[in-house]
């Protein structure tokens, strides 16, 4: 043991030393972790350093490391290179933004909708698919990856999107969180490293927390992730996979074109990684932002598990969501949708696939990209200056001012009677290019009272 000459010296953070019990690095990891949940440690505090806090507990060096890694690994801490360890923004944040914890507070632009009022054009298809001559079997546990032809409108689906796959590598998941959740029980170990975007959807860090697996920030540009960043990243850390989402970026609205697709995709192939490619919000892109090219996908398709949920295309209260998988992962995948779910149900997949064969998404679509359009003209006039990615975006992702703290403009809006997410939500590193909101502009009752909430923004940021 070191001798301790750090009774009295300062450390960020000093857990009570005579209630440490063996073994040590677990206590000291429990101590953290409480200490960070309940807030005694915000978000981005620098922690001490190894060595320091070894020395301050009479333990060995070693011992704080294994603590600090166990905390890492749940996605509570992080590290910069040359600069220490932090408290990770997102690590005290909520698993639940539902709808029913704000029902009736005021605005709602935190959780993203996808325009509800759409939802009545869905109605004619759902009464077609309950008077099937087949009903009977729909509400059967048989086919648990999806009926055949409710894959073969899938993959019709998808193919506006340039995807090109068979039946046989398609996957009916109850929506797109839940394809997220059987791809990482299927296909990633606790404590494997997966990169992700500076500002990632927070869901998909809830998951990683949930799974202990460790997500690794890569710095990005206006296109997206940045390739030789990525590359940074894999020659000097173990990485197993990435997740991206290369139509409209949740939550900065970024848009990856193919010029960058092919330099990611080159990467990635080179350095073996398993792609997670959440394409939900391909609908608004392909085929219309000049660029999008093709998913990724179809550069790696031995490599990606390309998911596409139609909860923002066509309706958020079916939970349908398309997953596409090479034949080396499909023995892993099944046993966790057979494990997790058993099976997606066939009545919500049915309607979907009614509205796909009838050509119903068209109009869907089409009303929806409107409503998109006149939201977005909306927010541009009390935002002129905002600098977005794609114009079709359900969200908006707001700069703040640098006089303005994230966390506390979140809380203050909230009392104002409009919620938005504060960019810790999403963050999965330390923020050194300022703070940002994520507006959902598909969300509110009605566009009247998408403009007072823009408003009651606009006014706070004055």
């Amino acid at each position: 043991m070191p001798v301790n000459s750090f009774a009295d010296y300062y450390l960020s953070w000093k857990p009570e030393k005579a209630a440490l019990r063996r073994p040590y690095y677990l206590s000291i990891a429990e101590k953290l972790e409480a200490d960070i949940l309940n807030g005694k440690l915000p978000p981005d505090t620098k922690l001490p350093p190894q060595r320091e806090l070894a020395d301050y507990l009479d333990l060995n060096f070693t011992t704080v490391t294994r603590a600090y890694k166990i905390c890492e690994n749940k996605n509570l801490i992080y590290g910069v290179k040359g600069s220490g360890t932090f408290v990770q923004p997102s690590a005290i944040l909520p698993l639940l933004n539902s709808r029913e914890t704000f029902a009736g507070r005021g605005i709602e632009m935190g959780l993203i909708a996808s325009f509800e009022e759409c939802n009545e054009m869905v109605v004619p298809a759902l009464r077609r698919a309950v008077k099937r001559n087949y009903l009977e079997h729909m509400l059967s546990y048989d086919d648990p990856t999806g009926m055949p032809h409710q894959k073969a409108a899938a993959l019709n689906w998808m193919s506006r999107f340039g995807l090109r796959a068979g039946e046989e590598q398609v996957v009916i998941a109850s929506g797109t969180l839940n394809a997220i959740t059987l791809a990482l029980l299927a296909l990633f170990e606790p404590g494997e490293r997966i990169a992700v975007d500076r500002f990632v959807y927070n869901n998909f860090i809830d998951l990683a927390k949930l799974l202990h697996l460790q997500l690794l920030p890569v710095a990005g540009d206006g296109l997206g992730m940045l390739p030789r960043e990525l590359d940074y990243l894999c020659r000097h850390s173990r990485v197993r996979g990435i997740f991206l989402m290369p139509s409209c970026c949740n939550p900065t609205t970024v848009f990856t074109p193919m010029a960058r697709k092919e330099e990611l995709a080159a990467v990635i192939k080179k350095h073996g990684l398993i792609l997670l490619e959440d394409d939900i919000y391909a609908f608004i892109t392909a085929g219309i932002i000049p660029g999008y090219g093709l998913p990724l996908r179809e550069l790696l398709p031995e490599q990606t598990l390309y998911l596409c949920g139609t909860s923002k295309s066509l309706c958020s209260g079916l939970r349908v969501a398309y997953i596409v998988f090479p034949p080396l992962f499909r023995e892993r995948l099944y046993r966790a949708l057979f494990n997790i779910n058993v099976k997606t149900s066939s009545l919500d997949a049915e309607v979907v696939t009614e509205l796909i064969r009838s050509n119903e998404t068209e109009g869907i679509i089409r009303r929806k990209m409107a409503l998109a359009q006149e939201a977005g003209r909306i927010f541009s006039r009390y935002f002129p200056h905002a600098q977005n990615g794609h114009p079709f975006s359900f969200f908006r992702w707001l700069p703040l001012p640098d006089d303005k703290s994230p966390e506390e403009t979140e809380a203050e809006l909230l009392k104002e009677g409009v919620r938005v997410f504060h960019s810790g939500r999403f963050s999965c590193g330390k923020n050194d290019g300022g703070g940002f909101l994520r507006l959902s502009l598909a969300s509110a009752a009605s566009m009247r009272e998408l403009e007072e909430g823009l408003r009651i923004i606009a006014a706070y940021m004055r």
